[in-house]
């Protein structure tokens, strides 16, 4: 499968390349579509939006393999709250009405062939959509959504692991087409105490070598301290579950994505 530089790619590298000529990573927030309802997310997109250089919107999904239980616990309150895939796009249609940052939709695979590869592509790229993250989705095995997503504007990022062979790094790093996603730990998302590094450098120092997008860097990262250890080493940021936990737990999310921004310079 060869890259393709699509519109969405564009808008993507373009909030990287400003993050990096103003000596800080680029700063991405997670947020599940939904939560804590539909009705409050909108306001929660916002605050994240007002800090970030790329919003990461999470679809609903029952069987998140790749999360862990917070981000599995909002998922779960999200379908309980009725946003299903396609209230998703129109919640993310409806931040693209108030914000030129760019967004993408995380994924896994179930959710687009449940609405169908190409009408899901459609309804994605009329919501403004710039990207999407596939946690599931090897890009050699289903060169079809990668190639539909490219018809349709849509940047592709894949990730990769610690555990990923050199010849596994080298295949998800030629693939992405917005950035490419280094999951900083093995295992599943969330805070975590300790270093956020882990193995990243020499992980990223191989990426590097076949990427042709910026690497971010997530998993783990909870908060400015954490951010800071990562954007020394990595393009980007992704925050997830501290602002879940922060939401969860009646903290002001624009005050704590603010910190986690700062945290970002270099």
């Amino acid at each position: 499968m060869t890259a393709t530089l699509t519109r969405g790619a564009e808008r993507i590298q373009a909030a990287f390349e400003q993050a990096n000529a103003q000596g800080r990573a680029a700063f991405i927030p997670f947020m599940t579509a939904g939560y804590p309802t539909a009705g409050a997310f909108p306001a929660v997109a916002d605050a994240l939006l007002e800090h970030a250089d790329l919003l990461e919107v999470g679809i609903p999904y029952s069987d998140p393999l790749g999360d862990g239980p917070t981000i599995q616990r909002a998922s779960e309150q999200a379908l309980a709250g009725g946003t299903s895939t396609r209230r998703t796009l129109a919640l993310v249609k409806e931040l693209r009405a108030r914000h030129d940052k760019p967004i993408a939709v995380m994924t896994y695979v179930n959710p687009i062939y449940a609405v169908g590869p190409r009408e899901f592509m459609r309804l994605a790229a009329d919501a403004g959509v710039d990207g999407l993250i596939l946690p599931d989705l090897p890009p050699d095995q289903d060169i079809e959504i990668a190639d539909l997503a490219a018809e349709y504007g849509l940047a592709v990022t894949f990730l990769i692991a610690p555990t990923s062979t050199p010849e596994r790094v080298r295949l998800v790093a030629e693939a992405c087409t917005g950035f490419l996603y280094a999951v900083s730990v093995t295992g599943v998302t969330g805070a975590r105490e300790g270093s956020a590094l882990g193995e990243v450098p020499a992980m990223l120092a191989l990426a590097r070598e076949y990427a042709r997008v910026p690497v971010a860097v997530g998993f783990g990262v909870k908060d400015a301290a954490t951010a800071a250890q990562v954007a020394q080493v990595a393009d980007g940021v992704v925050v997830g579950s501290a602002f879940i936990n922060a939401i969860r737990e009646g903290q002001d999310v624009g005050a704590l994505a603010a910190e986690i921004a700062r945290g970002c310079q270099r």
